[in-house]
């Protein structure tokens, strides 16, 4: 049986909620909704399977419970994201013991508060590759912040949901057509035999850039064709990072070969493609298997060249095309960047034994080889050289190959290293 979460609140949205209740219901007679107010005051009605009064008080927030009806608009929705995050955690840890109550899939409709409120509870609790999908009003604008790293589904709703009509009817039952879809397909998918981490294939992260392409090209084609392996490439947006770095801490990667670090330069220089302050953390901290390397580091992203600040007036630019253009990173920029990665292996690496950090002296990214519009010999030695001196006395491997990053024979050694690292054999029969 499909089990489907159903968000909104109930005080503002009531008949919208209820009409998308009924369209997902109609899907199928097997299909399950499990309403939940989230609403800042209690609404009393048949369908409402947990009231806003019993998140308030039987899912408090641990640092206590407060009258909603006290609080301004916007802690009202901080103070429900605790609420129903405390209750959906309950509810998602209880399927997984007990198959008759898995949830697979969560939805919710409403205007830029019912958005903040249901993505953030989801983004919380919910693991990636579970079903979640949004009905909102600014689902057309920039949904970054709202997204985040997760795997939410917008929908723009054209009209605001402020009463039925013709056109949010149809809205409101596409969305309960596609919720309807996806969480049966992953009812379905959950009853096959998946095996755990652990067993079966290997399943291993990998960042990749445009400019890094061809050299995670080549190691997802070696790993794939040599071993029991399972590649999952990230592409460095920002969002990219961030999810790999959940993935990992969510026990999905095994292993990562971190080929393409450039997030770091956005997130030190105020570029777009910034995964935050944390990356790199999340495999050093497992301790798994981590080879890290200063893939496309030469840059730092921005959207199109009128949008670059103009404190870098007078910088190296170079178009990526129309919405992306690329900054080469100074050699006091690249200074910070070796420091980072130096400073993230040396404060959060729990086994030292699995962690190798790798620099391509040949050239860090496709155009910062010789003769390339990025290269600049001074600003890769002094990326190389606080890398070299944040690590020296810890005994971490630093592995310095003449070779650009994309050169074929780079990339197998990569490849190569980070086998050794998980123990991995080649597969019966490959050669």
């Amino acid at each position: 049986m499909p089990h489907i979460v159903l968000l909104g609140t109930c005080d503002t949205k009531s008949a919208e909620l209820l009409y998308l209740r009924a369209q997902i219901i109609a899907s199928g007679p097997d299909y399950k909704v499990t309403f939940v107010d989230v609403g800042r005051t209690p609404v009393d009605h048949e369908h409402i399977d947990v009231r806003q009064d019993t998140l308030t008080t039987a899912h408090t927030p641990t640092s206590g419970r407060k009258n909603v009806a006290d609080l301004p608009r916007g802690e009202v929705i901080k103070y429900m994201i605790q609420c129903a995050s405390n209750w959906l955690r309950e509810a998602y840890d209880a399927g997984l013991n007990a198959p008759k109550l898995a949830i697979h899939g969560c939805i919710n409709a409403g205007g830029t508060g019912n958005t903040s409120l249901a993505a953030a509870v989801m983004r919380e609790v919910l693991p990636i590759g579970l079903p979640k999908l949004i009905v909102s009003t600014n689902a057309s604008g920039d949904m970054g912040p709202i997204v985040g790293e997760a795997d939410i589904t917008m929908m723009y709703s054209v009209c605001d949901i402020a009463g039925l009509n013709y056109l949010l009817r149809r809205i409101l039952s596409n969305a309960a057509g596609a919720i309807a879809g996806m969480a049966r397909a992953y009812e379905q998918q959950a009853r096959d035999v998946v095996a755990p981490v652990g067993q079966g294939k290997k399943r291993v992260g990998l960042t990749m850039f445009g400019v890094t392409t061809p050299c995670v090209d080549k190691i997802r084609e070696h790993l794939g064709s040599n071993y029991e392996v399972e590649c999952l490439v990230f592409h460095c947006t920002g969002a990219g990072g961030r999810a790999m770095e959940r993935l990992v801490r969510e026990g999905v990667l095994e292993a990562v070969l971190d080929v393409t670090t450039t997030e770091i330069c956005d997130q030190l220089c105020g570029g777009v493609m910034d995964a935050g302050p944390d990356r790199l953390e999340a495999a050093l901290r497992a301790g798994i298997p981590y080879v890290v390397s200063v893939g496309a580091t030469d840059m730092v992203n921005f959207g199109p060249r009128l949008t670059v600040p103009e404190r870098y007036a007078g910088r190296k630019l170079f178009e990526h095309n129309p919405t992306v253009t690329l900054m080469r990173t100074s050699p006091q920029e690249c200074e910070a960047i070796g420091k980072f990665i130096a400073d993230k292996v040396r404060d959060h690496t729990k086994d030292k034994s699995k962690v190798q950090v790798v620099l391509p002296r040949g050239g860090v990214s496709m155009i910062a080889t010789p003769g390339g519009p990025f290269h600049d010999a001074e600003a890769d030695e002094a990326l190389f050289s606080a890398i070299r001196k944040g690590l020296d006395g810890l005994d971490v491997a630093i592995v310095e190959d003449e070779r650009a990053v994309n050169d074929e024979g780079f990339a197998i050694d990569l490849a190569e290293r980070l086998v050794r690292l998980m123990g991995l054999q080649k597969s019966s029969g490959r050669t």
